[in-house]
């Protein structure tokens, strides 16, 4: 039990000495976890960084491979590439003077996953990790009425619920709301939430100001993506740098969204905090998913059990 004037997240991380933050669904989501990152470095902390990736990591050189599925990611990878999300992040983190590689695993199922995990694990002696999901839709077990895009989420929970070596496994969620536009009911994530917290595995939120270090660093950093990347910027941390900025509405900054209604608000800022073996009980098609050796698997794995559930029907917010 922690005092109310204290984060229990940083609480749970207080005697990690060396620590992982992954980005669980590709993309840019290693950016949703870049603030936490940071405060750790600022902390004195080891930090690592991961990311589940999109880039075409099959061109990089045999030196690039740490270990099989486990790329290291330097500001110098793969120049030709425009779409390299890791890359993008260690230039800027280079050019912050902070350690500039960025591990990057490719889209497989999960058992290859939980062995680069494994690896990267060994490499560093990590005693933490915090997986970091983009959105919410993480936090689906299953039955609700839309999952999003769950089949990379799910598949990092999958890979690190069996990793009980390692004492401190978290999960944590920046951008509610963003996954409206999957077809994520949020009233449903909010019934999930309570149903983790009565588990016992919901650590509370908190929220991101762009009045810390940590939040003017992360604002920096989307907007050095979104420059770097200016055909495919990512759609949630740019939300969620909006929401920081303290934008409201139909906030548009990508083509990307051009035709569609936003609805950047406050709650976009909030990080909210579980422990990683209490959200994979939760996961209703999890065992399903356990002996995958590629993604489509999972994404078939997961459709099979969609057929023969149930949904909870969605609802609408009271007020």
């Amino acid at each position: 039990m922690t005092s109310l004037h204290t984060n229990p997240l940083f609480t749970r991380l207080a005697d990690a000495e060396r620590i992982l933050v992954a980005g669980a669904g590709g993309g840019f989501d290693i950016y949703s976890g870049l603030p936490l990152a940071l405060s750790l470095i600022h902390q004195g902390k080891e930090v690592h960084l991961a990311n589940l990736s999109f880039s075409a990591l099959a061109g990089l050189p045999v030196d690039d491979w740490a270990a099989p599925d486990l790329a290291a990611v330097t500001p110098q990878s793969a120049p030709h590439q425009s779409y390299f999300p890791e890359r993008t992040l260690a230039q800027w983190l280079h050019l912050h003077g902070y350690p500039s590689t960025v591990y990057a695993f490719p889209q497989t199922g999960v058992l290859p996953l939980r062995a680069a995990y494994q690896a990267l694990i060994d490499l560093h002696r990590i005693d933490a990790v915090v997986l970091v999901d983009g959105g919410t839709d993480i936090l689906m077990r299953g039955d609700e009425a839309g999952l999003g895009t769950p089949e990379e989420d799910l598949t990092s929970v999958a890979a690190l619920a069996a990793l009980d070596g390692v004492p401190t496994r978290l999960v944590v969620s920046l951008g509610f709301g963003v996954d409206a536009y999957h077809g994520v009911n949020h009233v449903q994530v909010l019934e999930n939430i309570a149903a983790l917290e009565r588990d016992g595995a919901y650590l509370g939120a908190f929220s991101l100001p762009r009045a810390t270090r940590e939040g003017a660093l992360y604002l920096d950093a989307v907007a050095h993506a979104q420059h770097r990347t200016p055909d495919h910027p990512s759609i949630v941390n740019g939300s969620i740098a909006a929401a920081v900025h303290g934008s409201f509405g139909d906030v548009q900054f990508t083509e990307r969204t051009r035709g569609g209604e936003l609805f950047v608000n406050p709650l976009m800022s909030l990080y909210f905090a579980f422990e990683l073996p209490g959200l994979a009980a939760r996961c209703l098609y999890l065992d399903r998913i356990e002996d995958t050796q590629l993604m489509r698997q999972v994404h078939s794995r997961i459709a099979e059990f969609r057929d023969t559930v149930v949904t909870r029907p969605p609802r609408r917010f009271p007020h």
